[in-house]
């Protein structure tokens, strides 16, 4: 039986930060590294010697390393991934993707966390309904000027997890990446629009706009 997930992946432009994507989890991804597992092959030749440059630059520092790519010079990037022992499932995905369907939750994800990496406290406490309104409307939101720059798959043997089911151990999996990129003003725009929004439609109390206003200042700071 096929076995297919998709995962959000969600780096921020902090150098050294890696993210472990968790299964079904849009948000509120952790770092860890990148890959699980030896690579045995890509689309482009046996073993990692023939992947393309944005790929041996996320796999060795993330997306902060990515965006320092001259081919990515004043845009935001993020990363979808799915993976799969069923390489036709993974290929129909691939053939499906569209920015105006996906990319809405890769970007939202990516808002969320900033979100949260940004308050002191619980972000439903900092911020009120704020917090969770301006996280549905980016899911919810166009974002318009997203380009899928690449999809790209490698097949992996999975090493072994602490405390993973040992099936899952010495796995072979395809996973396939998804690369979208925006130039960061337009998308910086968006977010600001979406913030202004937000605040008129909640009219946050005292404290929690003191909150707000903070995070306006700071928010693209690691980003």
């Amino acid at each position: 039986m096929a076995f297919l997930v998709f995962h959000v992946i969600i780096l921020s432009v902090c150098a050294g930060n890696k993210i472990n994507t968790q299964p079904g989890n849009m948000g509120n991804n952790e770092l860890t590294a990148f890959p699980a597992g030896e690579i045995l092959e890509s689309q482009d030749g046996f073993g990692p010697a023939y992947l393309p440059d944005w790929m041996f630059a996320f796999i060795n520092g993330g997306i902060a390393e990515t965006e320092k790519l001259d081919s990515y010079q004043d845009k935001y990037l993020f990363i979808g991934k799915i993976e799969s022992d069923n390489f036709n499932a993974l290929s129909k995905w691939a053939k499906s993707f569209t920015v105006d369907r996906n990319f809405p939750a890769l970007a939202a994800a990516r808002i969320e966390k900033r979100l949260i990496s940004g308050s002191s406290l619980n972000p439903d406490d900092e911020y009120g309904i704020f917090f969770e309104t301006l996280v549905k409307k980016a899911y919810g939101g166009e974002y318009p000027g997203a380009v899928t720059e690449e999809i790209y798959w490698i097949k992996i043997r999975r090493s072994p997890v602490y405390g993973e089911p040992a099936e899952n151990v010495l796995r072979d999996m395809y996973e396939f990446f998804v690369l979208v990129s925006i130039d960061k003003t337009a998308m910086q725009t968006i977010i600001k629009n979406m913030i202004t929004e937000t605040i008129t439609a909640v009219k946050p109390a005292r404290a929690q706009r003191a909150a707000i206003n903070r995070l306006q200042q700071f928010f693209f700071e690691g980003f």
